[in-house]
């Protein structure tokens, strides 16, 4: 479909600079920009794609103030990432999605089934499910029993949801992910092994959740593992049983969070994030990558880096130090020498 710049820019709530009869017909990074398509400009280090980009339109942000002539069509906005944000949006809308129930794939009769769902090949249904208005399974899916899933939920290839768990509305799951089997839950014996406990609980994703392709949630021991509205978890990220997440968090691939722990709303969390069991993380916190939580973060909207986790400004002054440690150790020990020679 094509569109004009005039067209775009009302959809934005946006100004045009230019020509607003240019027209559009795809989208583009800025420094591959194409003719007839648009491109975006949010970081001023990109600023000088802008000036030889072949973008036919670039959205920019309304404080942005052009320092060399630019060929392109521009639309000023808000906050340009914000708004490419809610055009790929608009444009994912657009675009034909399946629909009908595909076979081979197993549906219990003892299932309901909503509305304009699609449930592709290989599928598995179990019993009692409910399943929303809608809603896309994707192929090779399981739905485990009396699993409830609400309005527009995606459910891409290959996702695994155990029993009894509740999906929210607008919830995504990518591909290879597993919601609701067992947490790690293993009690030691006098004969030095290790007894089951079993684990009797599900988990619960709330409204506008999005999982990560290949992400693990496990079933709580008993209740629920809880992941609050507005989460997004990335690629790659095992939460352990009856911990919860709260709401509008959001966290980068391969973090870990072990069990019991109760993390804040609003939180940030970079990659390879480890946090201990038991613990609990105050609202708005953000952990640098690979940082190592091993006690509660009782401080909100705090900024922590490191393994143990403390204050961003005081792992960076640290780390000066930290760098230096072979230097500092060479001059210890040839001061150990001369103090040697001086008491000889």
């Amino acid at each position: 479909m094509e569109f004009k710049a005039s067209q775009i820019a009302e959809l934005l709530q946006g100004e045009v600079v230019g020509d607003e009869n240019t027209v559009v017909s795809g989208v583009s990074k800025i420094e591959e920009g194409q003719p007839q398509t648009i491109a975006f400009l949010a970081n001023p280090k990109y600023e000088h794609y802008i000036y030889e980009t072949k973008a036919s339109i670039v959205l920019v942000n309304n404080t942005f103030e052009p320092s060399d002539k630019i060929s392109a069509t521009l639309i000023k906005v808000e906050d340009a990432y914000q708004a490419v944000a809610s055009l790929l949006q608009m444009y994912d809308e657009m675009r034909p999605k399946p629909r009908g129930i595909e076979e081979p794939s197993f549906i219990s009769k003892s299932a309901k089934l909503g509305e304009k769902i699609y449930i592709g090949a290989f599928a598995y249904i179990g019993s009692n499910v409910s399943i929303g208005n809608n809603v896309s399974i994707y192929p090779q899916v399981y739905i485990g029993d009396n699993v409830k899933i609400a309005d527009n939920v995606t459910i891409y290839p290959g996702v695994k949801v155990y029993r009894d768990c509740k999906l929210g509305e607008n919830v995504v799951i990518h591909a290879g992910s597993v919601i609701g089997a067992d947490g790690f839950g293993f009690a030691p014996s006098n004969h030095k092994d290790y007894k089951k406990v079993p684990q009797i609980g599900n988990v619960v994703l709330e409204d506008n959740v999005e999982i990560g392709a290949n992400t693990c949630i496990d079933r709580a021991t008993m209740g629920s593992t809880i992941i609050r509205h507005g989460v997004k978890l990335d690629n790659l990220i095992q939460v352990a049983h009856n911990s919860e997440i709260g709401s509008n968090t959001v966290m980068a691939a391969q973090t870990g969070v072990a069990g019991s722990t109760k993390i804040g709303k609003d939180c940030m969390f970079g990659g390879q994030v480890g946090i201990s069991g038991h613990l609990s993380v105050a609202d708005g916190v953000k952990l640098a990558a690979q940082t190592g939580v091993a006690s509660s973060i009782r401080k909100e909207n705090e900024i922590l880096q490191g393994t143990p986790a403390f204050n961003i400004s005081d792992f960076r002054k640290s780390y000066v130090h930290f760098r230096k440690l072979h230097i500092l150790a060479n001059k210890i020990d040839e001061l150990e020498k001369e103090l040697k020679n001086l008491k000889s």
